[in-house]
């Protein structure tokens, strides 16, 4: 099976000959480098024993890579039924382990899948990027069974997703991420390998839920309330952007603010004061 994947086209080829091109409403930058699609691949955990899920395949070169490094099903979601084509020949090769729906990631029902459980892999679009993350991390919170997730994002978002209290880039992502989650960088991708080459540098950033803490969260809506609220006016004070909270129920004394606040506490406050 591997063979009818290896001897296709490179993906600039074939994007030539199905006279595709990077659309800049999707966000579309595409990486054709192999060693990189190879890398994010093997990342995977247990690529060969769960089903994942692509969101965004476009010509599918990481796709290609994923199938390649022995995915045992793939689920592709992709908003742009121009890059049919190409993705119908990625099917062929794949011995049935590749399936493409074309629908919009933001507006479908991952649970309606068929999936008991599952990995997610993307070269996330720029524009949409966190706001499928944020979904992905309620599904998680609410118990749905996503293993692991395998993400590319722009590396100012990685930072803000894996960052810590008092960090610079400490914001609502790192909070929401860290209380269902443990999250880390695993390798910085250069914009010189995209096209469009994108303005911005990239990385991968891997997620894997955390089970002990999905089991404390209670309320994470509540949460991403609160972080909006606080991280919406973050040179302020807490006391200055909620007046009348008895701050000192939650070990603080007002005059922080929130980029100084540890996840638990927003956590422990969210369910109080909202």
């Amino acid at each position: 099976m591997m063979d009818k994947l290896s001897s296709l086209p490179p993906v600039s080829e074939m994007m030539r000959a199905a006279g595709l091109e990077p659309k800049k409403q999707f966000g579309q930058n595409f990486l054709f480098d192999l060693n990189l699609t190879g890398r994010i691949a093997r990342s995977v955990p247990n690529i060969d024993t769960i089903p994942l899920v692509e969101v965004g395949p476009g010509p599918a070169g990481l796709t290609r890579a994923i199938l390649m490094a022995g995915a045992m099903r793939v689920i592709a979601i992709e908003k742009d039924k121009t890059t049919a084509p190409i993705l119908s020949q990625i099917v062929d090769a794949s011995d049935n382990r590749l399936t493409v729906i074309y629908d919009d990631a933001l507006r479908i029902n991952f649970s309606e899948l068929g999936l008991d459980r599952y990995a997610i892999c993307a070269n996330l679009p720029y524009n949409v990027g966190t706001e499928l993350l944020i979904g992905w991390l309620h599904k998680i919170a609410r118990g749905e069974k996503i293993e692991s997730m395998t993400l590319m994002f722009q590396r100012e978002v990685a930072m803000r997703i894996t960052s810590r209290p008092g960090d610079e880039h400490y914001g609502r992502l790192a909070v929401l991420t860290s209380l269902v989650a443990d999250s880390r960088i695993l390798f910085d991708v250069p914009n010189t390998a995209f096209v469009p080459r994108p303005r911005v540098q990239s990385a991968v950033v891997q997620i894997i839920p955390n089970v002990e803490k999905i089991s404390r969260l209670q309320d994470l809506g509540k949460i991403e309330q609160l972080t909006a609220k606080l991280f919406g006016q973050r040179r302020k004070m807490i006391r200055a952007i909620m007046p009348g909270v008895d701050w000192g129920k939650y070990g603080l004394t007002g005059t922080e603010r929130a980029e100084t606040i540890s996840p638990e506490t927003f956590a422990l406050m969210a369910q109080d004061l909202l």
